[in-house]
């Protein structure tokens, strides 16, 4: 992937401080670049950033290809003159310390409708948008569609939709589309908006030197653009229902295993066919992000498959899949692709093999080090090179509310290692990191800042209260801008 050693940051976009209730693609997006410069990192990584449903998890969206449009920045619509500033939808309290996601998706969607208007008014035939729409033909319109009905009807999952438009039937979709043609055009729009903001963002943190980390949920949405669209792809009986669902079995942490509900892949119909969707999928992931985490690796050796309307995980089982060829066949079309594979869990031998075959690095996360002997893996003397290091991740609580949940033997196992203290232990253990042997090195945000689990990301297996922490700007500090930098160089990162 690179022979450099590199370290950075993770941050979804929404955690960034700024107006209107979330983080967005403006001018705290290129701030939060400057301040990853001036601390010598190189790596900023980020969460999936597609259209996010119900829940607001960034890993269950409406579409794989388009982008959250409560990213899009309302200040930057308004200097290109698409909105002003008397014409705000008012009544909205702001937080800057969490998303209300209701607030901002309201707010959101008004403002945009108002640039959309005054954008086709000034620039009907605008080049940019029309060619955006052309080379994106092979999702937008699906994905505008889409929305349009699922908004025309209150919100509805697709297969709860009148039969036709469940079943995409050709003329049910032509009447559609010809009666709706204002309102998916709009959702066009927007996605050009989001893409063009993306790119400004990601140019600037490449002119930087910084590259940034993208992820990839190995499944989608059952409610989403791609399965309604395509349902060939996807193990479905002939009305249209899932006949086996995504999860992982029962394990030490969980006795029923754990019950995603996504729809599960048809390897066969995508072998078939040349997996030419996935090499869709990833081709645009790669032009949106320098390097790519695919998330649940494991999912392309064998996969988990419950039968639909089981309530756990229980009754499930192994099934192979085709990753080998898969990852052959991308290999062949894209060329070699920096891919980072999460491979968290149990993982098998097949697994170790199907990520080392094509030279993925996998991931060691150090929250997870310390609860064994001194050959677990997770520890950093037992690191190789070709790996990426973590304090934690978004799933994980922050560094400093892990500590202080850790039973006073495994706490001070942990001070011996990093031959600390507890006032110390959080800077050590990124220290730790950075010293390690791991190609790259990354931190949440919050592990910096040693906040505490009140700036934990996600809680997963919660229904909601996710997603939702931003800081503010007065936490990044210029001392601990310098100490970054200081360790950086030390480490040679």
């Amino acid at each position: 992937m690179t022979k450099e050693r590199l370290s950075g940051i993770l941050l979804h976009p929404s955690a960034l401080p700024g107006k209107y209730g979330i983080g967005a693609l403006g001018q705290e997006a290129l701030r939060f670049v400057d301040f990853l410069h001036q601390a010598g990192q190189n790596l900023w990584q980020v969460l999936p950033m597609g259209h996010t449903g119900y829940g607001d998890s960034p890993y269950q969206c409406f579409s794989i290809f388009a982008g959250n449009p409560i990213l899009i920045d309302i200040e930057t619509l308004i200097d290109e003159g698409l909105v002003h500033h008397d014409d705000l939808p008012t009544g909205f309290d702001w937080l800057d310390h969490k998303v209300d996601y209701g607030n901002v998706i309201n707010f959101k969607r008004e403002v945009l409708y108002e640039a959309y208007q005054v954008f086709m008014y000034s620039e009907p035939s605008n080049s940019g948008f029309q060619t955006f729409v052309a080379k994106n033909d092979f999702w937008l319109h699906d994905y505008a569609l889409f929305i349009a009905i699922k908004e025309s009807l209150g919100g509805k999952p697709w297969w709860e939709w009148p039969l036709k438009l469940k079943v995409k039937d050709e003329q049910a979709i032509e009447t559609f589309d010809a009666e709706n043609a204002d309102e998916i055009n709009f959702h066009k729009f927007v996605q050009y908006q989001f893409y063009r903001q993306w790119d400004k963002v990601k140019s600037y943190a490449n002119s930087k030197d910084i590259k940034i980390v993208g992820d990839i949920p190995l499944y989608v949405a059952h409610d989403s653009a791609d399965v309604w669209s395509k349902p060939q792809l996807f193990q479905f009986d002939e009305e249209r229902n899932p006949t086996k669902v995504a999860g992982v079995p029962p394990d030490y942490f969980s006795s029923t295993g754990q019950l995603w509900g996504n729809p599960l892949y048809d390897w066969d119909y995508m072998k078939a066919h040349g997996f030419v969707w996935w090499l869709q999928r990833i081709k645009s992931t790669t032009e949106l992000y320098d390097l790519v985490r695919i998330d649940h690796f494991r999912g392309f050796e064998a996969y988990w498959a419950v039968p639909y309307g089981d309530e756990n995980a229980i009754n499930g089982k192994w099934v192979e899949a085709p990753g080998q060829e898969l990852f052959e066949t991308v290999k062949a079309q894209l060329g070699d692709l920096p891919i980072i594979a999460e491979d968290l869990g149990i993982i098998t031998p097949p697994v170790e093999k199907l990520r080392d075959d094509f030279g993925f690095p996998g991931m060691k996360i150090l929250q997870f080090a310390f609860h064994s002997d001194e050959g677990d893996g997770y520890l950093p003397h037992n690191y190789i090179r070709n790996c990426v290091v973590y304090t934690g991740t978004h799933d994980n609580d922050t560094l400093r509310g892990w500590f202080d949940a850790l039973e006073q033997d495994v706490q001070q196992r942990v001070l011996d290692y990093v031959d600390g203290d507890v006032n110390n232990v959080i800077q050590k253990m990124i220290r730790l990191a950075w010293s390690s042997v791991a190609q790259m090195a990354i931190i949440p945000l919050q592990d910096l800042l040693d906040l505490g689990s009140e700036a934990r990301m996600n809680i997963p297996g919660t229904p909601g209260g996710n997603w939702q922490w931003r800081f503010t700007p007065d936490k990044l500090s210029h001392e601990k801008i310098q100490w970054l930098h200081q360790i950086t160089k030390i480490y040679n990162r």
